[in-house]
């Protein structure tokens, strides 16, 4: 299964004969576009002319079947081509276009005359016949949504494989950094020997040599302990193994992904607070970067 961006966009249009079976005769469009962008939950908003109100339900329906997450805008539109916009009206309705204005006009003197265009515009209207828009716009509509759905699975895709190089790049530091720790060890407790010695001289012999090195080696085990980063490098690497794991079922993964880098920061934040040399700090700042250029990818995933 495909791993699916919440971001997209998609079209359609849609053309109905006004005049029955008669091809030549006015054609009526509708369009209707489909824009998405990342959300936690499946948010729809509609923006429907007047003569499309009536198919918010099954446009609703017909969404909520195919997305399961996004910001999702829907709008759609009718629109009239150019040839019936100049179709000359017939007399009959240019005289019932007349006579309400002269009815306007009789209680409201000051009214605007209508212009020419919104005679045309009125006059079209009064002589369509009403539509059925219902099969229009569940064709336009699905014929968007497998155009959104293509485009939200090929960024998904190339979201996807920016992750498996981070993944990758990640595991590199990773096991750059386990073989820091025990050179640290040892060189934390030559130096605890060396300061030791110093003190055992400086006492003239008042502190007991093997006391003394047994401290230093209590304090360099205590150390040693403080700076151990196998436990965040195992659970780190545990968590890169179920994202990619995820990223191979594919689906609805987003959220679960969410949570994983989350956990994958807090380890990075973890191992930069053990760390006692430069190199464990720059992996730890690597690592804090690559995982904040996953976190705003995962976001946008499904």
């Amino acid at each position: 299964m495909a791993v699916y961006s919440m971001t997209g966009y998609a079209s359609a249009q849609r053309g109905v004969a006004t005049a029955g079976d008669d091809k030549d005769g006015p054609v009526r469009r509708l369009g209707l576009e489909i824009r998405a962008v990342n959300s936690r939950f499946l948010d729809l908003s509609f923006r429907l002319s007047d003569e499309l109100r009536a198919q918010e339900p099954a446009l609703r329906a017909l969404l909520t079947q195919r997305l399961k997450r996004g910001k999702v805008e829907v709008r759609a539109f009718v629109d009239n081509d150019d040839s019936a916009a100049l179709a000359e009206p017939s007399p009959r309705i240019l005289q019932r276009v007349g006579a309400v204005q002269d009815a306007v006009r009789s209680w409201l003197p000051d009214a605007r005359p209508l212009s020419v265009a919104d005679a045309l515009r009125l006059c079209a209207n009064a002589g369509a016949p009403a539509l059925d828009w219902s099969e229009t716009a569940a064709r336009a509509a699905e014929q968007a949504l497998d155009d959104l759905v293509a485009a939200r699975q090929r960024e998904g895709e190339r979201l996807a494989a920016m992750l498996q190089e981070r993944i990758a790049q990640l595991r590199e530091l990773a096991r750059q950094a386990v073989p820091l720790v025990p050179q640290l060890v040892e060189q934390q407790r030559q130096r605890f020997m060396e300061r030791w010695k110093e003190a055992m001289s400086l006492a003239e012999g008042a502190v007991v040599p093997e006391a003394a090195q047994d401290r230093a080696l209590t304090e360099a085990t205590a150390f040693a302990i403080r700076i151990d980063v196998a436990e965040e490098v195992t659970r780190l690497q545990s968590h890169l193994d179920e994202i990619a794991r995820l990223l191979k079922k594919g689906g609805e993964v987003g959220k679960r992904l969410d949570f994983l880098i989350q956990e994958l920061h807090r380890e990075a934040n973890t191992l930069g607070s053990k760390s006692a040399a430069m190199d464990l700090t720059r992996i730890s700042v690597d690592m804090k970067v690559l995982i904040e250029q996953m976190r705003e990818q995962v976001q946008n995933i499904e």
